[in-house]
């Protein structure tokens, strides 16, 4: 309602009587102005308005956490000095190591994105049987050894989609797949030990013995 109106339909004289106003939840301006009393008011901005015309008073002027805005005088972060970069001229240089560890995340040819070709020449994975007569320790070295394949894989598809070659996808996942079989196989292979481990020592504490078996 236009606020003219709201202050004629207020008024006593030529308005509407109180008791013929509507209820306060639909026109509450015609209630809270009838009970209005003259008070001092000021602007939103609690600053002298001198202070818009010359240079701002507030030195916490423009600090937002939300809208990442700093104040306007630097501010120090340490009672060190920062360090400042070398030039790349003043760097020494290092011999490439040929035999370093972070080479195994990269195929043999040491580029970042390995062929189709090179992906795809891989063999079959690791039966179960297979790996049943396999030792706690060629079980933990075969383990690791499939972690840097698919950590080579992973890194050859961050560089394939940061190309976006637009090739190799098929032949990666084929890889990581045959891997992840062998790990599955490994995992299942531990699982049967530890089975077996737990009915033995259940036998055992029952008072089973293997050489009374034999001396019979």
């Amino acid at each position: 309602m236009h606020r003219q109106s709201v202050t004629r339909l207020a008024r006593p004289c030529g308005g509407f009587p109180l008791v013929e106003l509507p209820p306060p939840y639909l026109a509450p301006s015609l209630h809270f102005s009838l009970a209005r009393s003259p008070v001092q008011s000021s602007n939103f901005s609690s600053t002298a308005a001198a202070a818009g015309t010359g240079r701002d008073l507030s030195k916490s002027r423009g600090v937002s956490a939300i809208h990442r805005t700093g104040p306007k005088f630097k501010l120090g972060v340490s009672k060190y000095p920062l360090p400042k970069p070398v030039p790349r001229d003043a760097v020494e240089k290092r011999d490439p190591n040929p035999n370093h560890g972070l080479w195994g995340f990269f195929p043999k040819n040491h580029q970042p994105l390995s062929t189709p070709e090179y992906d795809n020449a891989h063999g079959r994975s690791w039966s179960i049987q297979e790996l049943r007569e396999k030792s706690w320790d060629d079980l933990h070295a075969l383990w690791w050894v499939c972690v840097k394949e698919r950590n080579r894989i992973a890194t050859s598809n961050l560089e394939r989609q940061r190309l976006k070659a637009g090739y190799g996808e098929w032949e990666s996942t084929e890889r990581e797949r045959v891997v992840r079989v062998t790990q599955n196989s490994i995992k299942h292979v531990l699982r049967e030990r530890w089975y077996a481990w737990e009915d033995a020592k259940k036998m055992y504490e029952k008072g089973y013995r293997p050489q009374d078996e034999d001396a019979e």
